[in-house]
């Protein structure tokens, strides 16, 4: 696998999706090979974790160049090993597919959703992110969407017919509250959370500003997450979060911190621009947690009933959601039929074997 930064515990929805898939293809008797970036992996992990080996190489720690410097180096390293799968994770290190092709190894590409269209890329970096969606999709092997809605897209603009094999969740246990909340000074069932980078499409301006809008008497709002490269936007949004009394920034968390936190949050909010198959939504109901998000496609795509949708950027119709949640306290029952729905279609073992089978085809006999 390559296009990735690294695993555990580092940042990032790409990240999250190759440590859960690897370590079950493993589990399947595949072995898995993670290509990663050496400023952001991890050193403590070692050469291996749960099965999967590790080759860490260097990138640049730059926005800009880290991703296609470093899948380009990770390819050539491909092309000594000759594995018999090389998987790219995400458009941006899709742009490789053709040389990958060249040095005749066999591709699958995971398409993770349009990342051209994030806010913090210019129109140069917009670019070179469609030609690596158009690369890895129309010249690999075999292309894999996460969503239904990814899926319309490439066979609109690509004309090829791609795998669809969604993000998954591990049904977690629920554990009590502890150092974790006592360390940030919160209540169990009594803060808004939302798990993300802290970057313009996840808005968290518009979350901190509904907060603020809404009556919500003895509630705190934490973010948890950070911003890999730092930057005007950032400053801007741990300013106004420092200016809104109650407003908590734990950065970036992982592990049993991070499993705290989500279990004892009273609601989850995720009111991004812009999303894949969003990864922490699906965390967040794997704990059994109300979910309000944005109307987005990628969003509404998870298709859950129980998730409560706003109009994306109107913060008077988030703040009104955020006041009905916390008026009405999920039950026990509320937990379980949600826990229940993303162990039912979004689990991880279900989606290695899918990605297992998927591989046979692109390379039989194996």
């Amino acid at each position: 696998m390559i296009g990735i930064r690294g695993f555990p515990n580092v940042q990032g929805g790409v990240e999250t999706h190759a440590e859960q898939l690897g370590t079950e293809l493993v589990k399947l008797g595949c072995e898995v090979e993670a290509v990663v970036r050496s400023p952001y992996q991890p050193a403590a992990v070692g050469a291996s974790w749960h099965g999967v080996r590790f080759k860490s190489l260097w990138s640049p720690r730059s926005r800009g160049l880290e991703a296609i410097v470093h899948t380009t180096l990770a390819v050539l390293y491909a092309g000594l090993r000759r594995p018999d799968i090389l998987h790219i994770q995400a458009i941006g290190p899709g742009i490789v597919t053709p040389l990958a092709r060249l040095l005749g190894l066999r591709v699958v590409a995971t398409h993770h959703g349009p990342d051209y269209d994030r806010q913090k890329w210019g129109r140069f970096a917009r670019t070179i992110l469609q030609l690596g969606e158009r690369w890895s999709m129309r010249h690999a092997q075999q292309a894999i969407v996460i969503s239904s809605v990814i899926e319309e897209l490439v066979r609109r603009k690509h004309h090829v017919a791609p795998a669809l094999i969604p993000n998954g969740v591990q049904l977690p246990a629920l554990p009590p509250a502890g150092a974790t909340l006592a360390r940030f000074g919160l209540e169990s069932g009594r803060y808004v959370l939302l798990v993300s980078r802290i970057v313009p499409e996840k808005r968290h301006l518009d979350l901190i500003q509904a907060y603020a809008l809404a009556r919500l008497p003895g509630w705190r709002l934490v973010l948890v997450g950070a911003s890999d490269h730092p930057d005007a936007h950032t400053r801007a949004v741990l300013d106004a979060a420092a200016a809104q009394p109650g407003v908590v920034c734990t950065g970036f968390q992982s592990g049993a911190a991070l499993a705290e936190l989500y279990a004892h949050a009273g609601v989850f909010v995720l009111p991004s621009s812009h999303e894949g198959l969003p990864i922490a939504l699906l965390e967040a109901l794997s704990y059994g947690l109300p979910v309000i998000a944005s109307d987005i496609p990628a969003n509404l795509a998870v298709a859950c009933s129980e998730v409560r949708y706003y109009p994306l950027g109107q913060t008077a119709a988030l703040a009104a959601a955020l006041e009905t949640v916390a008026a009405q306290p999920p039950d026990p029952a509320y937990r379980a039929r949600l826990r229940a729905f993303v162990g039912e279609r979004y689990s991880w073992p279900q989606i290695a074997r899918q990605t297992w089978e998927l591989y046979r085809r692109v390379c039989p006999g194996r």
